[in-house]
């Protein structure tokens, strides 16, 4: 429980497997507004876990926001940088929100269900916000967006075993669909679950989207299928971990409100054809074609230390170039990495650059992502 100025006793949330991480003997702890396992083993034994077997993230406090009617496609291209138009039923895009301000508002996945109906998958944290957003710019389109947040629930099944088990919960030929592509099916009994073949890890698998009272049902036989895989559930911590050693943004941290996609390295989701006019385009169209100020890189530790969100980068003279965004000691890697912001003349590969530590310089070298190559 949280309290703040405005709430003397704001209760946080909690998905529908509470009972159940509760059960199971999970680190619980508040994330975007609600209660959720970060850990049940240890960070890096599910990290390992995932990237050997399978484990199962209960990812359910994400948001599902729908946009359907004549003018869906209208909205959804006008207030995403991605095209639209470059999926078809069935497809699933990786998009973002540009504010007005030359930032991000959020970035999701889209699932195009028809071309009058698309769901957008939007990080927990910004339900709200991404929600009003829509309601703004649609105020002269007319679109109807429906927020089903609270009503379903969600979980990701991932490692070089999760197809193995889950296509013994289905008659569909699962097993041979292709990456960000999903199907409405009867799985484990239950009709109508969205099986996707998406995920934040790097690794094989899907994620899975369905009602909340079917939520037990679901749980059980994923880990009764997965028994003979040695299945585990896994948090929040080796989420964020997993996504690091495959560069992946996270937003908050890598990407924000004043950063653009551009400067993130998000170049290819941000498309300027011709039918394409989203919100904010010639900023960022501008952005490409004069170079950005700062760019997103990933870089390894060379001396002993482990970046953390916040630090200071500098060069060998100790001039401040930019910040840490993300870092960690990888699992998989076996080093330590980081993603940052620096000035565009310190992004090219194999520059070395340091990460202020307690006001000491400790050397790093950027790389090319992924840090790692399954």
């Amino acid at each position: 429980m949280c309290k703040n100025k405005n709430q003397t006793n704001y209760k946080m949330k909690q998905t529908v497997f509470y009972s159940k991480h509760e059960a199971l003997g999970a680190k619980l702890a508040p994330f975007a507004g609600f209660n959720m396992p970060i850990q049940y083993e240890g960070l890096v034994a599910e990290h390992q876990h995932v990237r050997a077997k399978v484990g199962v993230f209960d990812v359910s406090h994400m948001g599902l926001i729908y946009v359907n009617g004549p003018k869906a496609f209208e909205l959804v291209q006008y207030v995403t940088s991605n095209d639209l138009a470059l999926i078809s039923d069935g497809k699933v895009q990786y998009s973002c929100f540009p504010n007005d301000k030359g930032g991000i508002v959020d970035d999701f996945l889209i699932y195009q269900i028809n071309p009058e109906s698309y769901l957008l998958v939007v990080n927990a944290s910004n339900i709200e916000k991404d929600y009003n957003w829509l309601q703004e710019n649609n105020k002269n389109i007319g679109a109807e967006i429906v927020n089903e947040s609270d009503n379903y629930s969600i979980l990701a099944i991932q490692g070089p075993l999760a197809m193995a088990t889950v296509k013994k919960l289905t008659n569909e030929p699962v097993e041979e669909m292709k990456y960000y592509t999903f199907k409405y099916i009867n799985f484990a009994g239950i009709d109508n679950v969205l099986f996707s073949i998406t995920g934040y890890t790097g690794e094989a698998g899907c994620e899975i989207y369905f009602k909340n009272e079917d939520a037990d049902k679901i749980w059980d036989a994923v880990f009764e299928a997965g028994k003979e895989f040695d299945i585990k559930p896994v948090g929040l911590a080796s989420r964020d971990t997993l996504r690091l050693e495959m560069g992946f943004c996270l937003y908050g941290n890598d990407i924000d409100d004043t950063t653009s996609p551009i400067e993130a390295g998000l170049g290819w989701i941000t498309k300027f054809t011709e039918n394409n006019q989203f919100v904010n385009r010639k900023y960022h169209e501008d952005l490409k074609a004069n170079g950005v100020e700062k760019r997103l890189v990933g870089f390894e530790m060379i001396d002993r230390g482990i970046p953390r969100h916040g630090y200071e980068i500098a060069d060998a003279d100790g001039n401040i170039i930019g910040n840490v965004t993300s870092g960690t000691q990888g699992p998989s890697v076996g080093k330590s990495i980081g993603l940052g912001y620096v000035k565009r003349e310190m992004a090219k590969a194999d520059t070395e650059i340091y990460i202020v530590v307690r006001g000491k310089l400790l050397k790093a070298v950027t790389v090319k992502l992924p840090f790692y190559k399954s």
